[in-house]
């Protein structure tokens, strides 16, 4: 009778330790894969259950921030205008127009209901302290009648004036002066994150920071870095049509970008958008609303940027709750796919709004 091999009976038991050792170790890394398997960024509507995971106090705060990012204070129309309108820089605005340089560098062009002040030197009963444009451009004037002053500027309603005069033979050579002492027939808005918006009179030479200044200054706690003007041209004709000249409002209110100061013109609108915004709701360490700023921030940042996740965040379970076209959608991410896995090509690129909601995890 044979006697065992004790040599080779141990060999084989190793040979099953290790095969089951690497059966294991293969289950355990199957299973990790599979947590950050499939797909990485899904998107998909909002449903009943998205929120899963989050507190009644979490969900509380995405409805205030969801109502509160639909109204910031621009009407439907307004962005309407902004987004379907072709946009310029300042720079491109007045290499096609380079007669907006000058826009207010004569005198001012009289409209509809402006008052004037006429003088004249030779003959001071002549002289009317009140004298006001109606609704059809027209003015009263003692011996000469009505004249037409709709859209002339100062300086000519005064050689007007003297010339209408001596036609007549009232006064030769008369020294007339035309001031306007009160500004109607021209206007603009001022809209955003100003102290005071409104309409109001544009008078001559004007300039974006002389419209910033009647609104009461830029509300900085809300304003953004950039602004904008929402320019009528050819109005009141067939070819009316509106352009938005984009600003560097940072730049001007600091005196880096004088170019930006352009003059204003009849039925501009100044438009100050408030600072856009993302936020961060759930199992952060600093949870709340941040600045976007010019340079691109993906999700993964945006989660570095407040704190990192806490140790009971559901990592994978992270979701981007975002508008677009006035319906909700949410972009569920396995971040862990993105940071551990090596798939930083799926990291989401955060817009303006977006609300970032971390649930904590069931175990």
């Amino acid at each position: 009778m044979r006697k065992p091999n004790k040599g080779k009976e141990s060999y084989m038991v190793k040979i099953s330790t290790c095969s089951h050792l690497i059966m294991t170790i293969a289950a355990v890394f199957f299973i990790a894969a599979c947590a950050v398997g499939g797909e990485v960024v899904k998107v998909t509507t909002v449903q009943e259950g998205s929120y899963a995971g989050l507190k009644k106090e979490d969900l509380s705060k995405l409805e205030e921030i969801k109502k509160a990012s639909g109204n910031k204070g621009i009407s439907d129309s307004l962005r309407n205008v902004i987004e379907e309108t072709r946009h310029f820089s300042v720079a491109q605005y007045l290499m096609q127009r380079p007669e907006a340089r000058g826009l207010a560098g004569g005198d001012y062009r009289v409209g509809g209901y402006d008052v004037l002040s006429i003088t004249v030197y030779e003959e001071k009963d002549l002289s009317r302290g009140a004298v006001r444009v109606s609704a059809d451009g027209y003015i009263s004037f003692p011996l000469i009648g009505r004249i037409k002053v709709d859209d002339v500027a100062t300086s000519e309603i005064e050689k007007l004036i003297s010339l209408k005069l001596a036609e007549e033979q009232y006064v030769l050579d008369a020294h007339v002066s035309v001031m306007v002492t009160e500004y109607n027939s021209k206007r603009f808005l001022v809209l955003g994150a100003v102290k005071n918006p409104g309409s109001y009179p544009l008078q001559a030479r004007e300039r974006v920071l002389d419209a910033i200044s009647k609104a009461g200054g830029i509300d900085f706690d809300q304003a953004g870095k950039k602004g904008m003007i929402i320019r009528t041209q050819s109005a009141n004709v067939e070819q009316e049509r509106k352009i938005v000249i984009n600003l560097d409002l940072h730049g001007l209110l600091k005196g880096e970008d004088q170019v930006s100061n352009i003059f204003l013109a009849n039925k501009d609108v100044l438009f100050i958008p408030t600072a856009e915004h993302f936020y961060i709701i759930g199992q952060v360490s600093k949870p709340g609303s941040y600045l976007l700023a010019d340079k691109e921030i993906t999700l993964v940042g945006a989660i570095s940027t407040a704190g990192g996740f806490t140790p009971i965040a559901a990592r994978n379970r992270t979701r981007i709750v975002r508008v677009e076209d006035g319906v909700d959608k949410i972009i569920e991410v396995k971040v862990d796919a993105i940071t551990d896995a090596g798939k930083k090509i799926h990291d989401v690129i955060i817009q303006p709004d977006d609300v970032i909601v971390v649930p904590e995890s069931f175990f």
